[in-house]
């Protein structure tokens, strides 16, 4: 197993793409809770070329009903992410770390919380304005958000170190 790099520029065009569409390779989940998790896994796909097929723990999309609860699930994508970071399971595909969302770069990810500390919505950083991330997504589709224009209570991010590939 070795460890490429993460393709931060091509995850970025593929939200500029898609991000007020829907790719038709893939369901759209805004009838069964949104979209934005999915939309966020097309773009890490899109930028780390490489799937994670462990049953359940895993990362991988085939169709609606052959794909991992981390494919568009926030608390899932949050805790493969972080988890195949540490090396738990099987280690192939992306891996991040948890970082303040001040610290986030093109293609890393952040998740909005509300008070009770349940994470509801996943973004991806796109660019940013003033030191300000600009972020994407679907659900309320949009390209280049700034981040401040959500109302929320709790943020994490995700920077994306890498991915594992044969």
């Amino acid at each position: 197993m070795r460890i490429i790099e993460y393709d931060a520029a091509a995850a970025v065009r593929y939200a500029k793409k898609w991000a007020h569409r829907r790719n038709p390779a893939y369901y759209n989940f805004d009838e069964l809770g949104g979209d934005c998790t999915a939309f966020a896994s097309q773009c890490l796909l899109a930028g780390s070329g490489v799937m994670n097929y462990t049953p359940t723990l895993g990362w991988y999309y085939i169709s609606l009903r052959d794909r991992a609860p981390a494919w568009s699930g926030v608390e899932y994508f949050y805790n493969f992410l972080i988890n195949n970071f540490k090396g738990v399971g099987n280690e192939t595909g992306p891996f991040g770390a948890p970082i303040t969302a001040d610290k986030v770069g093109l293609g890393d990810f952040i998740q909005l919380g509300n008070a009770q500390g349940k994470f509801y919505h996943t973004l991806v950083v796109t660019g940013f304005r003033h030191g300000e991330p600009l972020v994407s997504s679907h659900t309320v589709d949009s390209f280049d958000r700034l981040l401040s224009s959500y109302d929320y209570y709790a943020s994490r991010a995700i920077k994306i170190v890498g991915v594992r590939t044969y």
